[in-house]
Formats: C-alpha cells, sequence, structure tokens
C-alpha cells in the first residue's frame, strides 16, 4: 500500500518519561479513534501500538521496541498513520480532513478561488486554509452556506470573502 494511502492520526510530540513512552499530538477527536489500532505506521516504518492513554493536550502511547527515553526521543516529530482501508465507513455527510485537502475552491458560478491547502480545527469547528492562484492562503469556516461540499469541490460564498 502506497504512503498515500495512509491516514495521520497523531504526531509524537517527545519522550515522556524514562521507559519508552511518547506524548502525542492527536489530529482525531479521541484516543479511542487511534487506540483501536494496533497496526500503525510510525515515520513510516510499520510497529505495533502497545498502549495509549489520554494525557493532558494529547496521549501518551508506548510502541514495541521503544524501550527507553533515547529510543522515544528519537521518534520526535514523528507521524503516526494507518492504512486508509482500516478506517470505518462514512455516514453522508462526513468526511476526512484529508479528503478535503487538494480539493478546488470555487463561487457558485465555477470561479477559481484556488485550493485547499490544509484543515485546522482550534475547537469551535473545522477551518479550511485556501490557498488563492496567486498564493495568498486565507481560513475559511466549513460551514453550510459559507463553505460547501459539492460534487468533489468546495463552494466558497465570494461575500463571506470581500
Amino acid at each position: 500500500m502506497a504512503e498515500t494511502d495512509r491516514i495521520a492520526l497523531a504526531a509524537v510530540a517527545g519522550a515522556h518519561g524514562v521507559r519508552g513512552e511518547v506524548r502525542l499530538k492527536l489530529f482525531t477527536d479521541s484516543v479511542e479513534n487511534l487506540a483501536c489500532h494496533r497496526r500503525v505506521f510510525v515515520a513510516g516504518a510499520e510497529r505495533q501500538l502497545e498502549s495509549v492513554r489520554p494525557a493532558s493536550g494529547g496521549a501518551v502511547a508506548r510502541f514495541q521496541g521503544v524501550a527507553d527515553r533515547s529510543a522515544a526521543e528519537l521518534l520526535r516529530g514523528s507521524v503516526i498513520e494507518i492504512d486508509r482501508a482500516a478506517l470505518p465507513p462514512l455516514e453522508d455527510g462526513e468526511y476526512y480532513h484529508s479528503d478535503l485537502v487538494g480539493l478546488a475552491c470555487v463561487d457558485a458560478a465555477g470561479s477559481d478561488f484556488g485550493r485547499v491547502v490544509a484543515v485546522e480545527n482550534f475547537g469551535a469547528g473545522d477551518l479550511l486554509e485556501v490557498e488563492s492562484p496567486a498564493g495568498k492562503r486565507a481560513l475559511i469556516p466549513f460551514r453550510d452556506g459559507v463553505a460547501d461540499l459539492a460534487d468533489g469541490r468546495i463552494v466558497i460564498d465570494p461575500d463571506f470573502l470581500a
């Protein structure tokens, strides 16, 4: 399976303690969404997720083969991914953030506003980071009437951008 068929669920923020545990920044709604996967990819290498628990600002995890602080520190900045096929099916109206990145952004008439380059969520809902053809970036709330997913693209209300 190609790396592009993987979905990032977390990143290693650093070591936790001296026994090989790592602090994680989660890209998913809950620790349970990561904990249900035992086979993960850490920096592209397959590893077994031995344990994961909630912690302040994210989670703490242990991976097979990481037994001390030095080994844990080497993983700092690594992305934790799973195969896309391991994800549960989506209901109507649901999406994975990775599915939005790269989508074209247009107005209702089809005029080009650019592409989605990232999806952020700071607690108040998803924000699309849109890069215009000129290279200018803007954060757009991913809300009905402001930015709608339709026919494989994002339809943006131009009045919101004015």
